[in-house]
This record gives C-alpha cells, structure tokens and sequence, in this order.
C-alpha cells in the first residue's frame, strides 16, 4: 500500500489520450492506495463548476468510484483550475486541501503545495495570480455568461504560450519559471518540514538538499501530457514513476 501524488495532468478535449490514461489510472493502480493527492492542474482550463464538459463528468464519475472504494481523494487547486469549488469536489467526492498544506505521512510532516507559490522570480505571474485570488474578482468572473468565461480561458492560454515563447527567445524560460531557491528555503524554515512535494514546474525530480543545517527533500511531480508522472510513498520511501503514454 502506498500514497499517490500527481499533478499536472492538464485534462482536456483535445488530449484524450491523457483523459484515458488517468482513466486507466484510477480504475487501476490508484485502488489499491492509501490516499491519491492532486496538486493542482487537473484540468487545463476551469471557468466554473458549471461547465458541462464531458471531460469534467468523466473525470467526477471515475474519482467518486475510487473514493466509493475506500480511497480518500484531496486536491488542491493550480494555476489553471484555481476556480474550481465545493460542488464540483462534491460530485467527484474529493476533498479540497489550502495550498500549502501540512500533510502527515507516515508518521512525518510533509508540505504540500501546487508549486507556483515558489516561482517567486516570476513577477507576472504572481501579480496574475495575486489579481485572480481574489474573492472579489472571482465572483465577478463567475458572474458571466459560461461563453464569456471559456473565451477568456482561451485568450489566457494563448496569451501564456506567447509569453513562453519571449521567455525562450530571451533565454530566461529555465530560470523565470521554475522555483526560487532562497524562496524554497525560506519555506522549508517557515514550515518545518524536512520533505516538500509540489508540481508546477513539469521537471520530474527528486532533490536532495541541506537548508539550515538540515537535510532536506523537494520532490517534483512531471505533467501528464509528456508523461504519467505519480509519486509512490510508502514506508518513508519516495519512488516517481512514470506510466506509459499511448498516442491516439
């Protein structure tokens, strides 16, 4: 028996091929768990709990079954679904965890978090995510037409890639978007801990570091779309794995 984390899956109609592997994920594997933690991106794009996708139904039925089977469920929300609320964690039968999150783990204090909170050196985007946090604007967002929401998901995503795309030009993508080392130190000392898991970034890795005389671990979860990326923890041990991506 292990717990699993994944992050990053950027469900969506266009990756089906995603939508079937998490599918295969959660009828499989992920029932023999202890727990399944998602930090953050499950979906690629969410503008309310009242979007009728088929992707977000699929995704609700199979996570109620797994948590019908006894395995607990908790998400916290990431830079593309920070929207998502109470009634659609209701009918997928999950339970929404702050981010960050002190979670127990074998007896241990482990931090959770989406990772996007550690990309400090990202000024826009936290100024983005500061603004789009915000009780005030959310409720004004929601207030809109489902139409009105997915057409500025849509021109979020394609403002994001053409950022992306300056960042590479400039040669400043490595460092602007992945963590903040003095940030990650400092939250390591705020909290605590001696182990954090978070997802963000999409580099799968495994770090061993010393922070204030302390020997430390940062474990990176990868994304869905280049691969299966899940986090094993059992017994104090961390093994990441990756499952097999089959192409439509």
């Amino acid at each position: 028996m292990a717990t699993l984390f994944i992050s990053d899956l950027h469900l969506d109609p266009a990756r089906r091929d995603v939508t079937r592997l998490f599918g295969g994920f959660l009828d499989g594997e992920a029932r023999d768990a202890d727990a399944l933690y998602i930090l953050g991106d499950l979906f690629e794009a969410w503008v309310g709990d009242d979007d009728p996708s088929e992707t977000g139904a699929f995704v609700a039925d199979r996570l109620r079954a797994l948590a019908g089977h006894g395995v607990p469920v908790y998400f916290q929300r990431g830079n593309r679904d920070f929207l998502l609320g109470r009634d659609y964690a209701t009918r997928a039968g999950f339970t929404i965890l702050p981010d960050p999150a002190v979670i127990l783990l074998d007896g241990q204090p482990v931090l959770l978090g989406h990772g996007d909170l550690l990309c400090t050196d990202d000024t826009a985007y936290q100024q983005f995510r500061a603004q789009t946090r915000d009780p005030a604007w959310q409720a004004a967002f929601l207030s809109q037409p489902l139409e009105a929401r997915l057409a500025f998901a849509a021109q979020a995503r394609q403002a994001s890639m053409a950022r992306q795309g300056e960042l590479q030009q400039a040669g400043t993508m490595e460092t602007v978007t992945d963590v903040t080392p003095a940030t990650v130190d400092d939250t390591f000392a705020r909290y605590g801990v001696d182990t954090m898991i978070h997802g963000h970034t999409h580099r799968p890795a495994i770090h061993e570091l010393t922070v204030g005389g302390r020997e430390r671990r940062r474990i990176v979860l990868g994304d869905w779309y280049t691969q299966g990326s899940v986090l094993h923890a059992a017994g104090g041990r961390f093994d990441l794995r990756q499952l097999p991506l089959q192409r439509a």
